[in-house]
């Protein structure tokens, strides 16, 4: 059986061993997330992988490619999306 991560009200399925989660951006003038791939890791942690264009001079990340992140599950306009909050040190 496939691991699952759980939100409230949503399930995210870990087949691939890759989750879809949201970093947030650093000095855009306003609230900005980026969807990018995370793989799961052991106690709710998850490492995030970089998105193919990703361009450190172009976009700030609230936690950069390669970091071990804790994630939550936040309600947005959109829908329940697993959002980076917090970097593992």
């Amino acid at each position: 059986m496939a691991p699952h991560l759980k939100g409230a009200g949503s399930t995210v399925k870990t087949e691939d061993r890759h989750v879809t989660m949201y970093v947030r951006l650093l000095n855009e003038g306003t609230d900005v997330t980026r969807p990018t791939e995370a793989v799961p890791l052991p106690n709710g942690l998850f490492k995030l992988l970089p998105t193919r264009d990703y361009d450190p001079g172009d976009e700030e990340w609230e936690f950069p490619p390669l970091s071990v992140v804790s994630g939550e599950f936040q309600k947005w306009s959109s829908g329940e999306i697993l959002v980076a909050v917090k970097a593992k040190r």
